[in-house]
This record gives structure tokens, sequence and C-alpha cells, in this order.
């Protein structure tokens, strides 16, 4: 959490991240740092380990980038840092699996931890995309909210879901086109239209385990 605010402060020295950047990026520090200590008291037996150490990172990185969005709607957010931030949270996300299963650390609780950590940034660079091209952009990063919300009420959605490399390759397209259509570099129609196809992907993709799981709920 110390490091959280350092990075924080850094911003607003850098950059002139206003009060409400620097209020939400501190409630996302502290909201984290309670889950997951609440978590690690519930069910961790071993060391935090570097892959969980590396997920950390990963929030840090997150909860700068959830600051920089909040800011957003009162200052023009600095778009380099933003999405220069958001590319090491989302090319980190590749090496925190890796160590885990490297360095045989790999644990369910890590591996919630950095689904947690991706679904939250997903959320929050929704949200930043949304201004520009619209609030449908949203039902990018809550679908995943969504599916758990709909699991409270119908328990056969909370399954094990077999593996699946399209699963993780249109999870991972996600976060590439929200960075790649917040950064403004192509043209707002391309932007559009590559978001779109990203959603329709993701529908897809929820669409696809949802069947899975219900032909398989007995």
């Amino acid at each position: 959490m110390g490091v959280q605010l350092l990075v924080l402060e850094v911003l607003c020295r850098a950059v002139g991240l206003g009060t409400a950047g620097w209020l939400t990026g501190s409630t996302f520090a502290v909201v984290t740092w309670a889950v997951l200590m609440i978590a690690l008291r519930r069910s961790w037996t071993g060391p935090f380990g570097p892959a969980n150490r590396v997920t950390l990172a990963r929030a840090t990185l997150v909860g700068a980038v959830t600051a920089l969005v909040a800011d957003s709607f009162e200052h023009r957010a600095p778009v380099g840092v933003l999405v220069a931030l958001a590319t090491v949270a989302l090319v980190l996300d590749a090496v925190d699996g890796h160590v885990a299963r490297r360095t045989g650390t790999a644990t369910a609780l890590g591996a919630r931890f950095d689904m947690e950590v991706d679904a939250f940034l997903i959320l929050v660079l929704s949200v930043y995309v949304a201004m520009p091209l619209g609030g449908w952009v949203l039902a990018i990063g809550l679908m995943r909210y969504a599916f758990v919300a709909a699991s409270w009420g119908l328990p056969w959605l909370r399954g094990d879901l077999p593996h699946s490399m399209a699963r993780k390759t249109v999870a991972a397209l996600q976060g590439i086109v929200l960075v790649v259509a917040g950064a403004g570099i192509v043209p707002h129609i391309w932007a559009f239209i590559t978001v779109a196809a990203a959603l329709a992907l993701l529908v897809w993709s929820f669409g696809r385990d949802i069947g899975w799981l219900w032909r398989t709920r007995t």
C-alpha cells in the first residue's frame, strides 16, 4: 500500500494528478490491501512467492491507471503515461503465470488474484474508452462481473471450465484493443469498429462457456 501511495505522489508531481485521482487511487490501494489480507489469512499457508509479487506490482500499476482515469473526468489525462502504465501491466500478465510455473508456486489464490487484477484493469480501461466511443464499451469491463453476479443465483455457473486457448486469447485481446483505442493512434471509426469486434468476441467466448457449463451442470 505504501508503494501505491508513492506512485500516486510521483504522478501528482509529474503530471499534476488531481484530488479525484489521488482519492480514487488511495481507495484502490486500501481496498486491495484489505481484500488481499483477508484472503491470505483464510487460505494461505506458504510464502507469498515471486509470482504473486509480480501480480502485486501489476496491481500497483492498475491503481495508477485507475487514478489517471478518475482524474480524466476533471482534467485531460496524460495519455502517454496512462497507456504506458496499462501496457506494462498487460505485459506483466504473461510474466506472473510463467514465474509461477517455473518456480512451482502456482496456487488457486494466486490465480484468483491474477484474474481479479486483470478484470479490474479491463473495467477501468473500458470506462476510459467509453468516454470517446460511447457507454456501450462498458459492457466489456462489466461482463465478467455480471457473470459472477449471475452465478450467485445460478450455482451451475460456478463450475470448473476446461482449459481454452481461445478464451485466453479473447481475454488478452480486450486489453490490447482498449489500450490502442484509448491511445488515440487510430481514426475514431476504426477504434469504434475494433472495440465492437472485441466485444463481439467476448460475448461469443462467454456464451460458449455458459453453454458448456449448462450442458455439464449435473
